[in-house]
């Protein structure tokens, strides 16, 4: 162990982020999981219209402060606690972390917010309906497995610490 791990205040620091890290990382842990038990599976009880119309108004209300705050709150804590423990035990599973956040912000920029914007687009809702679900679904599946292994890594992290 180094002294940064047990000691000082740039030891309490490092501390402090990867917490932060873990928790804001826990966060979207959580949110993407309510979509995969229970948001969707409600949702794909519903008929077309009222499909298309929650998913478009979820899509709109999620732009806030305060999931965004969690959401790049857990890539740049994590990013940073990956530079202050980078010559400490912690340093792979953080960095394990930092890929697997990485991971999600492309899927999320590459996959959900395109599958989104073109269901805010789309006209016929059973149309929009077959062209969203199944390719949504599936994509934050990717992002909730994505998301509770970096979070477990992140929790490794601090039992190293």
């Amino acid at each position: 162990m180094t002294t940064n791990e047990t000691h000082g205040k740039a030891g309490t620091a490092a501390g402090t982020v990867l917490a932060a890290a873990t928790g804001a990382t826990g966060l979207v842990a959580g949110v993407w999981f309510a979509y995969v038990c229970s948001v969707m599976p409600a949702l794909a009880r519903s008929d077309d219209l009222v499909f298309v119309e929650v998913m478009r108004n979820i899509n709109d209300v999620i732009q806030n402060p305060v999931f965004f705050t969690a959401f790049f709150g857990a890539l740049i804590l994590t990013a940073v606690s990956a530079w202050q423990l980078r010559r400490t035990r912690a340093r792979g599973p953080v960095l394990a972390a930092l890929v697997l956040s990485l991971a999600v912000f492309v899927v999320t920029s590459a996959a959900s917010v395109p599958l989104n914007d073109a269901l805010a687009a789309a006209g016929d809702p059973t149309t929009a309906r077959a062209d969203f679900e199944a390719p949504w679904v599936a994509w934050n599946l990717v992002r909730a497995v994505l998301t509770v292994a970096g979070l477990g890594c992140l929790l490794g992290a601090m039992r190293r610490r």
